[in-house]
């Protein structure tokens, strides 16, 4: 009766739909336990961050000019002043990132779940009797871009950085050995609930989406049948909750998917910067 009353509450609490993206990134330092082995600070250019990057205006540095040829790489491409200091802000960058990794070793969920990793996406898979259960997840556009802001309004405490933590939407999908239909279930983390870290004891994700979808496909398909969270009667809404907490889906694991999340987008960037002043330095 209790978790049926507390999941009425966070039913009132959903968030609107966001976009087939799959990321809705939010901002929850509260559920950064102290011992959370992928929580780091935020280093990151704030500028780029609070929208002014958006704007079409920034302060130019200073006029580049272009080196004497003599000095370049040889690859043919254009070599200025402004390269050499974005190279050599790219490998400080670079530098102080790696600082904040705590480790190069992905945290593991526990409950038997296997990850394999193509780019940004992820995908967690398990299998119990005869079924399959996966989780796929994208660390795209899953920070949510406030921790200027944050920090702009003194909310941190004094000497303290921003803390920075992924969030994105998570897709469950639940497959039978008897069954031609694969059950999807579209997940997003609820900002409300999340904000209120360990005081309350609530879903801090929700369901806004149900479908079956041809078993193999990768593409949904529109012309099948879907449940929006708006759809679902509190009930409903109850047993769907029920169905993925017996298959492994609940707070602990939610909870430990976002700490593998902020570990993986965090290798995504550093990978990131790599590349980008090997290109901005053609070496």
């Amino acid at each position: 009766m209790l978790k049926s009353v507390v999941r009425a509450v966070g039913a009132a609490l959903r968030l609107p739909k966001a976009s087939t993206a799959r990321a809705l990134p939010l901002s929850c330092p509260t559920l950064c336990s102290p011992s959370a082995a992928t929580t780091r600070t935020f280093t990151r250019s704030f500028w780029m961050m609070n929208g002014n990057g958006a704007s079409g205006f920034r302060p130019k540095l200073f006029t580049s000019k272009l080196l004497d040829p003599s000095a370049s790489c040889g690859c043919g491409a254009l070599h200025t002043e402004g390269d050499k200091a974005f190279g050599e802000f790219l490998f400080d960058e670079i530098k102080e990132e790696k600082k904040l990794q705590k480790s190069g070793v992905l945290p593991k969920i526990s409950g038997g779940w296997e990850l394999s990793m193509e780019g940004s996406e992820a995908l967690l898979t398990k299998r119990l009797a005869g079924e399959k259960i996966t989780v796929t997840f994208n660390v795209n556009n899953s920070i949510l871009p406030n921790f200027a802001d944050d920090a702009e309004q003194g909310e941190q405490k004094q000497g303290e950085e921003p803390e920075i933590l992924s969030t994105p939407n998570f897709v469950v999908e639940v497959t039978k050995e008897a069954a031609k239909d694969t059950l999807v279930i579209d997940c997003q983390f609820l900002q409300d609930e999340l904000s209120h870290g360990e005081e309350e004891e609530s879903d801090i994700f929700g369901i806004f989406e149900v479908s079956f979808q041809p078993e193999g496909d990768t593409d949904w398909k529109e012309t099948s049948y879907t449940l929006t969270k708006d759809s679902l009667n509190d009930d409903l809404y109850d047993h769907m909750m029920d169905y993925l907490a017996d298959r492994g889906v609940d707070n602990t694991f939610a909870d430990e998917l976002m700490e593998l999340s902020t570990a993986i987008e965090h290798q995504q960037y550093i990978k990131f910067l790599e590349e980008l002043k090997t290109f901005v330095k053609c070496n």
